[in-house]
Order: C-alpha cells, then sequence, then structure tokens
C-alpha cells in the first residue's frame, strides 16, 4: 500500500488581469507534478473540453495551454497549497492548507469561480470561502462535472455540453 507524502503545490497559478473565470481543482496529479503544469494526465479531458468550448486547437505544450486559458481571459489554479495525499487520489487528501485565493482575486476581474469536481466544491467549501469575506460574491463555487479520467460516466461531449452551459455566459 502507498504511504502518504506530504506535498506542496510547485506551480504558479495561470491568471491575468483580465480573467473573468476561475477554474479550480483540488492537488495536482502525479502526472501533473511530473509535467509542471495542470491537467497533464493524457486521459483527463480538461484541455479538449477547454478547447472544444473556445472553438481553439486542442493545445499540445504548456505555452499553448497558458495562451488558450488568457486568450479567453480563464485562470486556473487548485484549492489547496499544500496537503498529505497518496499518489493522485483525491479522496485520500489530508491535513490541508489552502491556497491564498484572495491574493489571486485581487489582481484579477474573477466573475465566477467553477469547481472541477465535487472534492474541489467541497474543499473550497471547507477551506477557501471562509476566507473571501472581501468578495462576498465569490464566496460561492459552481460544481463542473469533473474532467479526471476517473469519472468515466460522463462522455467527453456530456462534459462539453456542460462545461459550456456554465462557462458561456463569461467567455468573451
Amino acid at each position: 500500500m502507498a504511504d502518504y507524502q506530504q506535498l506542496s503545490h510547485r506551480f504558479s497559478p495561470v491568471f491575468s488581469k483580465k480573467s473573468r473565470i476561475l477554474i479550480l481543482g483540488t492537488f495536482p496529479s502525479v502526472k501533473s507534478r511530473e509535467q509542471n503544469f495542470y491537467y497533464g494526465h493524457p486521459q483527463n479531458r480538461f484541455w479538449k473540453v477547454l478547447a472544444e468550448i473556445t472553438k481553439e486547437p486542442i493545445p499540445t505544450n504548456i505555452q499553448e495551454k497558458q495562451q488558450l486559458l488568457l486568450s479567453h481571459h480563464i485562470a486556473v489554479w487548485d484549492v489547496i497549497h499544500r496537503c498529505e495525499i497518496i499518489g493522485s487520489s483525491d479522496s485520500s487528501i489530508r491535513n490541508v492548507v489552502p491556497a491564498d485565493l484572495p491574493r489571486l482575486l485581487a489582481l484579477t476581474s474573477v466573475e465566477a469561480i467553477f469547481g472541477n469536481g465535487a472534492k474541489a466544491c467541497q474543499l473550497f467549501n471547507t477551506y477557501t470561502a471562509p476566507m473571501l469575506a472581501d468578495y462576498p460574491e465569490l464566496a460561492q463555487i459552481k460544481k463542473l462535472p469533473s474532467t479526471s479520467p476517473a469519472n468515466a460516466s460522463w462522455s467527453l461531449e456530456r462534459l462539453t455540453e456542460c462545461w459550456r452551459k456554465e462557462l458561456s455566459p463569461y467567455l468573451s
């Protein structure tokens, strides 16, 4: 059986002053940690979903991924700054230190926060929402179905349609 590791988030959020949407995950997977960027598992559908919604090519490297996000005013980060975790298992997460979301919000134009999956929303509500006294309009997170390969009950088409419906009002 694998052991817990105490890990800190090692890469920065992607955002600009013009970011209107913030998409939060939980904590980087093993593959994302290896690549030093978000949603690095080849089976994760995050980049395919965003490419389809924004009518852009699927990005293949970090620079293209950053460009896709920034050109559509999307910020990406994770709820957790530091935790104990076994591999990539969100269900194993314990001893959470949340990311400094108020700092990021002060530097952006975020109008809505979305959680990539139920666990991101649960962690946000537990650890982050209480930190948002200066941003009461953003203390509510909107749950999106997870793009993780573990969420196999959602087809790519169904994921894309749900994400499109939720994100479209904020995309320019």
